[in-house]
């Protein structure tokens, strides 16, 4: 049986909370996941991301595969909600993200045009400490807005900043609350309030595709 929870569930939060029915959260506040980079199907290959109530938000499960070209993102009812396909372009790589809405009969929808698109820069950053780092750039389509996702190579630890260079999520090791730190597969996935969290969970996913996590 797949687990849905990892953390106790406080008391006055005893609402099911899904991305279609979140538990009620001040908006000024920012969002903080927990991101466990496995999938909840035995021996299969994905990530789930739980909120802060302890229950699973989001997840990938692609079975018995490993780096497919084709990844869905789902709520934890199962219910798709993006799809993420690898497109090559010569030596470039690049990730379109797809949306889903509900159609006919209640049957899950594809968009026909790609909600955002996501490619590597192949150049290497030099950051703090001398170590290197990459950078992806993202370009939400319908909107022209563009992001960037620095660290992209790293397993546990990048930034998203929008145009501006305001972070709007940052991904860490998570730490228990005496200060621990968890393995580098739990993470802690901090969304800020004007943030879409379906883009940023589909961010999210991208990297650990890159990183080969996913």
């Amino acid at each position: 049986m797949a687990i849905t929870r990892i953390q106790p569930l406080s008391s006055h939060l005893n609402t099911f909370a899904s991305p279609a029915n979140p538990i009620q959260t001040d908006p000024a506040e920012k969002q903080v996941y927990t991101v466990w980079m496995k999938s909840l199907v035995f021996n299969g290959h994905g990530c789930t991301i739980y909120g802060h109530d302890g229950r699973v938000a989001y997840r990938v499960d692609n079975y018995a595969c490993s780096r497919s070209r084709e990844v869905y993102v789902m709520d934890s009812d199962g219910k798709t909600l993006l799809k993420l396909l690898k497109k090559n372009f010569g030596v470039f790589k690049t990730w379109k993200g797809y949306s889903y809405r509900d159609g006919p009969a209640g049957l899950e929808q594809e968009n026909s045009k790609p909600w955002f698109s996501v490619k590597k820069d192949n150049r290497i950053l030099k950051i703090k400490g001398g170590q290197h780092s990459g950078r992806a750039v993202v370009t939400v389509c319908m909107s022209g807005k563009v992001y960037k996702i620095d660290g992209v190579s790293s397993k546990s630890e990048y930034r998203i900043s929008d145009a501006d260079g305001e972070v709007v999520a940052e991904m860490k090791r998570k730490q228990t609350v005496s200060g621990v730190v968890l393995g580098e597969d739990v993470l802690s996935l901090t969304v800020s309030p004007a943030a879409d969290r379906l883009l940023v969970v589909g961010l999210v996913v991208v990297c650990g595709l890159f990183s080969r996590c996913v």
